[in-house]
């Protein structure tokens, strides 16, 4: 496995795999890995000969007064992760080899930003998205995994592949849960033993809503209601929204009529928490 630092380093890598007619798989992550991630490595090098996994945390997609300087920089440890799971290389920039001078180029993807994360997280996706951009350019692969547990940024990046024709397909991947229904995040390295078991009370109220629905159950207010109830178990979370979304366009409903996304977001000690389910 080769660990690659510049945009020159990782292009060569990707050009000589495609010579040999590899296709070209790709995980961006931003480190911190854990076993979701491993889980989208092996996906990837199970459907492609050749896998680059991007580690860089990107200051664009961080609003100020955020934790970008706490996030976890662990790359010793990513990089036995990524060899363990199949990657052929880590692509690990600086932020300098990345924007080398002032952005004035961005890509935004509206309404789909609107709700949910993007209303309290301004200009989060348009980091997000330029980010995604740049590294499908520099990698350009053939294929591109992210996580459903990211479900809103699995939307927004399909639709900016969809809408500006980029040759490659975006695949989501199951979310991966810790044995309490915690779906496994970087940011769960901010809980305490003890928080860890109330944030499992996240993964429990969505279960709690697909129960209610698959009962009979169509009306978003009484459902929200009763999550609402089940979470006010844990002293500690702090909810900062739930809605139940069409999985198109990311809009409320009033009524679930079809699918739908039950999605939520809470804070929990240093950890700001996001889950969904599909039902």
């Amino acid at each position: 496995m080769k660990l690659c630092k510049t945009i020159n380093e990782i292009r060569q890598a990707v050009k000589t795999a495609r010579s040999n007619g590899q296709t070209i798989g790709f995980v961006p992550t931003m480190g911190a890995l854990h076993v979701g991630h491993e889980t989208l490595i092996k996906q990837a090098a199970g459907q492609c000969g050749f896998v680059v996994v991007s580690i860089f945390v990107n200051p664009t997609q961080f609003e100020p007064g955020s934790d970008y300087n706490a996030y976890p920089r662990t790359l010793d440890a990513d990089m036995e992760l990524c060899k363990r799971a199949g990657a052929s290389a880590v692509f690990a920039p600086s932020a300098s080899e990345m924007y080398p001078q002032e952005v004035i180029t961005w890509v935004n993807v509206e309404r789909l930003t609107d709700g949910l994360c993007g209303q309290y997280r301004p200009g989060h996706f348009k980091g997000v998205t330029t980010v995604c951009d740049k590294l499908f350019n520099i990698v350009l692969p053939d294929k591109a995994y992210f996580g459903q547990k990211d479900a809103q940024q699995l939307a927004v990046i399909k639709r900016m592949v969809a809408d500006l024709n980029m040759p490659l397909e975006i695949i989501g991947c199951t979310t991966v849960r810790e044995e309490s229904g915690l779906a496994m995040s970087s940011r769960n390295k901010y809980l305490t033993d003890a928080e860890k078991k109330e944030a499992a009370l996240i993964y429990a109220s969505l279960q709690l809503c697909e129960v209610l629905f698959e009962a009979g159950e169509t009306d978003t207010k009484t459902l929200i209601a009763e999550m609402r109830k089940l979470l006010a178990n844990g002293s500690n979370i702090k909810v900062q929204y739930i809605e139940i979304v069409d999985t198109q366009n990311l809009q409320p409903l009033d009524k679930i009529a079809g699918s739908a996304l039950v999605v939520i977001a809470a804070h929990l000690g240093k950890a700001r928490l996001i889950d969904n389910i599909t039902i």
